[in-house]
């Protein structure tokens, strides 16, 4: 290990302790600045846009060149709260880029991941849902949809059939985004069954549909993905809202799941127990 960098980690100041309770726009905007003024070496904050009621859709790059990509070195993207009532994926991200910061140069595992890994953090693509929750439960709440009343994660193109659906300023940041970085990687997390659901969501016969299921031309290394998350996660043995879905090892194709039009496509989508639905 690299002890200049250690003891270098020791001395760095540390960003205020972030706290077990939801943040809302001002706060988690705060802790981001925060951390992007005191660990300026390893993080890169920017907006990628703004939502319909004009909030900054904020990602947060971790990496030892967190400004611009390098070569040799992957680009890895997390995104949460695109269901602004899925609220567990944004704390959970915002606790991980303050583990992140804090343990680099003191953990080695953490560390040799910023040292190889460039890492997109999004907490939150829906901050006007999020606003607008209310009272969730285990089926729907208000917030869910941007405050244009669309659900995002049926408003992307669709790579199997047409989506005529009206795109957002969400979703049209997050495709520009896209546009700008050669991620190899990524996850959704979203709110409702404990799972992980790898792709495709949609389909056709050449994909499988017929025998209820649609897989990409690298299924095994989607599946290798999803079990290894899963298989590090005991409390993964199925659905603990209401619907009582049972996902045999923790993992599902999302085809298999229920077909969706419209996804915003990841590798291998993330799901968390919070008692609302993809």
């Amino acid at each position: 290990m690299d002890f200049a960098r250690l003891w270098l980690g020791l001395l760095l100041p540390l960003v205020a302790a972030l706290d077990f309770s939801y943040h809302h726009q001002e706060e988690m905007e705060a802790f981001l600045k925060s951390v992007a003024q005191n660990y300026s070496s390893i993080t890169h904050l920017h907006s990628i846009g703004k939502s319909v009621k004009g909030r900054n859709l904020w990602v947060l790059v971790v990496g030892r060149s967190p400004k611009e990509h390098r070569i040799g070195i992957p680009e890895f993207k997390y995104v949460a709260n695109m269901h602004g009532d899925e609220t567990v994926g944004r704390e959970l991200l915002l606790h991980l880029i303050d583990y992140l910061v804090t343990s680099d140069g003191k953990d080695l595992e953490i560390t040799n991941l910023i040292n190889s890994t460039r890492i997109h953090i999004m907490p939150s693509m829906n901050p006007d849902g999020f606003e607008n929750v209310k009272k969730p439960d285990c089926f729907y709440s208000n917030g869910r949809e941007n405050d244009n009343f669309y659900d995002l994660n049926r408003n992307f193109p669709d790579a199997f059939e047409f989506n005529n659906e009206t795109r957002q300023p969400e979703t049209v940041a997050v495709m520009e985004w896209l546009k700008t970085e050669t991620f190899v990687l990524s996850a959704n997390l979203h709110g409702g069954a404990l799972v992980a659901s790898y792709p495709f969501d949609n389909g056709i016969p050449a994909t499988g549909t017929l025998h209820y299921r649609s897989l990409t031309p690298d299924d095994d290394v989607f599946q290798y993905l999803a079990n290894t998350y899963a298989s590090r996660n005991p409390n993964m043995k199925g659905d603990q809202c209401k619907s009582k879905m049972n996902f045999p090892n923790g993992i599902t194709n999302g085809y298999s799941w229920y077909p969706l039009k419209g996804e915003l496509l990841f590798i291998s989508t993330i799901l968390l127990i919070a008692c609302t639905q993809r």
